[in-house]
Parts: structure tokens; sequence; C-alpha cells
């Protein structure tokens, strides 16, 4: 079967496009811990499947490097949108996505030979109740700058679903934070039954911020774009940055434009690249990660 692999700021999935061929759902788990595999497969952070759609124009489905099925992908939705309009498939500039955190709209901007150089993606209004996150307690209530004890170390964790859950933690410098330890740790916390993503953040100013994420099945990654749409909201949502102002992001993999506008939409711009493209026998793949 044919294949695309994809990074956005180094977030990098392996793409299959099924608008014009198909998988067996029974298979997909299976699938997507066989191609991200960097010694038997091709080696990723998740694999995306890119299908027809009954309510958008497209439908993404995202799954993470352990098989597990996720709700949304920033720099997926990037890589994705680049495709959609690079390979013709899109009628328009201007399309939507359907996720499974709900669907999305997307504007992408073309340079030499209308290849997409931009693409800003509509990611919607944050979730802040915790019983939209999802996460223990009170259903009604939010979560700023509140205190949990996790594996007896306290965390002041502001939670925000951004089609995804994501805990943020602000600290003084994200590069000397062991996140390979606070990650799991907080992602695994029973305060959050379907997981979550773990976020690190320092405020450098009331432009920019620097991030790295702990993404849940798939551990650090060089970038999150839901991710980083929830830092933005929740350094706004603690003082620390002003609304409808354009925000740097810094991460790992480069430079993210998050903006969160007067209408409660997060607002994501950034690009996409195309790694190589290839065949892999879906069948052997599948022969070797039975679980």
């Amino acid at each position: 079967m044919l294949f695309t692999k994809m990074h956005g700021l180094g977030n990098n999935y392996i793409i299959f496009n099924l608008l014009e061929s198909s998988l067996r759902e029974q298979d997909l788990t299976n699938l997507a811990i066989a191609v991200s595999d960097v010694n038997f497969g091709i080696g990723s952070d998740g694999m995306i499947l890119i299908c027809p759609s009954s309510v958008a124009d497209f439908r993404m489905r995202i799954f993470n490097e352990d098989g597990s099925e996720g709700k949304n992908c920033g720099n997926g939705l990037r890589c994705v949108a680049k495709y959609l309009v690079d390979h013709l498939y899109a009628e328009s500039n201007t399309f939507s996505i359907e996720t499974l955190g709900g669907i999305v709209h997307v504007t992408v901007s073309t340079g030499h030979k209308n290849v997409v150089e931009f693409i800003t993606v509509d990611m919607g209004e944050p979730k802040l109740l915790k019983g939209m996150i999802p996460m223990k307690g009170e259903p009604f209530s939010s979560t700023i700058n509140e205190t949990f004890t996790i594996a007896g170390t306290p965390y002041d964790l502001t939670c925000v679903s951004m089609g995804n859950p994501h805990a943020i933690y602000f600290v003084e410098n994200v590069h000397e934070v062991p996140l390979e330890i606070i990650g799991p740790s907080i992602e695994h916390s029973e305060l959050f039954p379907e997981r979550v993503n773990v976020g690190i953040v320092t405020v450098k100013n009331n432009e920019e911020i620097d991030y790295r994420v702990w993404e849940r099945g798939s551990g650090i990654t060089m970038a999150c774009g839901t991710g980083a749409c929830a830092a933005v909201v929740a350094a706004t949502l603690n003082g620390k940055l002003a609304k409808n102002r354009p925000i740097t992001v810094h991460l790992p993999g480069g430079d993210l434009e998050i903006r969160w506008d007067e209408n409660n939409h997060i607002w994501k711009k950034g690009t996409a690249e195309y790694i190589c493209h290839g065949e892999i026998d879906v069948k052997a793949s599948l022969a070797r990660n039975i679980i």
C-alpha cells in the first residue's frame, strides 16, 4: 500500500490515503504500531488516515505510536491540509476536516506552482470544564493553576481540551525539567480517566513562550499543535499573556503562531513538509505486530 510520511515541526506521521483505497478496521491498531516502529517499520510518532466524511469535506483519523486512537492533532491537521491541496483533492484553499474532537476549518496559503506554504487552522473553542477534558472532580468546574499531588510531587496544573486533553505546567526553564519523568507520571494519573498530554511552558515575554510536550501514547515529541494552543490558553488564563494577540510558540521542532481571538476561537498558523513517499507491505507488517 502507498504511504506518505510528513512532519509538522518534526512531529511526524505515516499517512494513508483512504479516499482511494481501504484498510480493515480491525487492523488499524496493529498497523499503527507496526508503521511507527523505527526498527521494523517506517518510524513515526503515529499514523494518520485521510478518509471521506459525511459531515465535512474530509475526515482525519489519528493513531498514536502505541496504537491508541487520538481525538485531534494540530500538526497532523496541517500535514493533511497540505496533502489534500497539493494532491488536488481539495477544490479550494479553504475547507473542513472532521476529527474525533470535532470539525475544524483550514485555510492554506500557496506559493510557487501553487505548492502549500502555510496552513492556518481554526481549532475552535477551548474546553475548560473538568467534565469536558475529562478529569476527575466537579464536572462543571475548571482547573486553573490548581495544585495536585501526583506520585508524591505537587504540580500546579491548568487543564484545557483542544479536542484532546492537555495538562499545562509552568516552569522557569522548559529545557531543565525532566519531562521524561514528569510526563508519564501525570499522563497516567487517576485524575485523567482517558490519560492526558502533558505540556511544560516558560513564558518569555508577552509575545513568546517556550513549550515542550509529553504526548499520551507517544512520549516526548518535537511538537504538538493542539498542545501549543492549550499552552497559550493556559498562559492567558493565568494572566501571563493577553488575548487576541499572535503568540509565537517555540517548540523543539520549530515555531507556531497561535492567537486566541475575541470570539473565543483559537487560530494556529504553521508549516508542514513531506519527508518521503513509498510503499509498505501491510500484511507483512501486521504479521510482526499482532497484539
